[in-house]
């Protein structure tokens, strides 16, 4: 089946699909690092993260692009009260996101620049915007001119009588009540000089916006297929993202674009002031295995809202044991054989329904159905007491390839480690690329630390040895 999900952009569901195929290019607005981030941002990133698996479960090779925000308003205010500068302050906001994203089993995106990086390819992104008539300049700062943008407000499906003609704001973010003209370039003097860089409209620094503009098209090309991040950006973020990006090229910037759903706490929004916008290690200090996190923050599906709750992450835990309960039991069938009938029907319904709700717009609650309807059926099986290796083998097998999505289905000791996982995943492309020499190479390295791994025509499958 061929992978749908839903369009904010054109508000369908529609087929994702590489525009120059195999591989799929996608950006993900990733976080703003003045401080480290909390489980409504990882629920946007592990939905994108579910995606991506999901993307290569159904063997399309991704491209992903996960910007880092390391100025903005709020960053320079902070790293000037802490006595740093932004690369002092952030750096430590930094690794903690990223020992996060290990905690919770995302794969790493091939690309994670960060805003400081790249101010030059946003310089000449103003410069372009220029020469085509979009800007103007007030203060010192330059800004972008909405009214030379007819287009603009297509995504957040923005009323152009909200738009207040030739006002302009200097804030990085506001809502739609407040739409108008956006800086990109700011040219203010009472910040430090650690936070501004010079250009040919003056010395300043680039607005929020312009980062994830000048970086997706960098990495990626003017036009790509997927953009990817939280609701909460879709105005004025996204909607500025592609009048920057549209208006400097005259190409289309993002072909698709999808946004995940805020995340509430026990039924109530989460924010600092009510002190319930949680961080991974909160959790981890009480109790909770990482795992459950993550099997909870995916159980719902994207577009809707989800409501966090302690009964809820307990449940999570609860459902993972019966799963790795049911593979235990499979790891423990002695008795030789083939696979039968029975197994192998349950296996088949199992994929079929599985593969079915990932392609109907990544719906997470179907597939994880279809992964108990696998554990029930299969526990009926081995309570009946006859099961044979092939059978075991066969349903083990199916749960493994559904843990290519979820990554928390297979009990820790059925698990790779990290090196482990890199040395798979490199094996697996290059068998794409047809480098045979590299892929026997990676299986010899794979086998020295213990892993087996079986090729088949329904893909690799590996094991530890006994």
């Amino acid at each position: 089946m061929k992978l749908h999900l839903y369009n904010t952009l054109t508000e369908r569901v529609e087929e994702l699909a590489p525009e120059r195929p195999p591989e799929l290019r996608m950006y993900v607005c990733g976080l703003t690092v003045y401080g480290r981030g909390h489980i409504g941002n990882f629920r946007t990133f592990l939905a994108t993260d579910l995606l991506r698996r999901t993307l290569r479960y159904k063997g399309v090779p991704v491209r992903e692009v996960m910007n880092i925000t390391d100025v903005d308003d709020r960053i320079i205010q902070l790293a000037g009260e802490a006595g740093s500068d932004l690369r002092g302050f952030t750096e430590q906001h930094v690794r903690a996101f990223e020992e996060d994203l290990a905690t919770l089993r995302m794969e790493r995106p091939e690309v994670v620049p960060r805003a400081t990086e790249h101010v030059p390819a946003m310089v000449e992104l103003v410069r372009r915007l220029e020469e085509r008539g979009l800007t103007y300049r007030a203060d010192g700062s330059v800004y972008f001119r909405i009214a030379g943008f007819p287009e603009y407000g297509r995504l957040s499906k923005l009323d152009s009588a909200g738009i207040q003609s030739g006002a302009r704001v200097d804030t990085d973010k506001y809502d739609k009540e407040n739409a108008r003209d956006f800086v990109l370039w700011k040219a203010k003097s009472d910040e430090p000089e650690w936070a501004r860089w010079d250009a040919p409209f003056g010395r300043g620094r680039p607005g929020w916006h312009l980062e994830c503009s000048a970086m997706s098209m960098e990495y990626l090309g003017e036009t790509f297929d997927l953009h990817c991040g939280g609701v909460d950006l879709t105005f004025p973020h996204h909607e500025n993202e592609i009048a920057q990006a549209s208006g400097a090229t005259g190409k289309p910037f993002a072909r698709h674009w999808m946004h995940v759903e805020h995340l509430l706490i026990e039924n109530v929004t989460m924010s600092k002031s009510r002190g319930n916008d949680y961080k991974l290690p909160d959790l981890l200090d009480g109790g909770y295995r990482a795992d459950a996190i993550r099997y909870l923050l995916c159980s719902a599906h994207y577009r809707k809202q989800m409501n966090f709750t302690w009964e809820g992450l307990k449940q999570a835990a609860a459902a993972l044991e019966r799963i790795h309960g049911f593979a235990d039991r499979l790891a423990e069938v002695e008795r030789h054989g083939p696979c039968g009938q029975a197994a192998e029907a349950i296996a088949a319904r199992a994929d079929a329904a599985f593969d079915a709700a990932l392609c109907d717009d990544l719906n997470t609650p179907e597939a994880l159905a279809a992964v108990h309807g696998l554990v029930n059926e299969g526990n009926a099986l081995l309570a009946e007491g006859s099961p044979t290796r092939g059978d075991a083998e066969r349903l083990l097998g199916q749960l493994e390839r559904m843990d290519v999505v979820f990554a928390v289905l297979q009990p820790e000791s059925a698990t790779l480690g990290t090196r482990e996982r890199e040395l798979f995943e490199a094996r697996q492309e290059a068998r794409r690329q047809r480098d045979f020499a590299r892929a026997d190479a990676l299986r010899a390295e794979l086998d020295g630390l213990g892993i087996v791994l079986e090729d088949s025509a329904n893909g690799t499958r590996w094991r530890r040895k006994r």
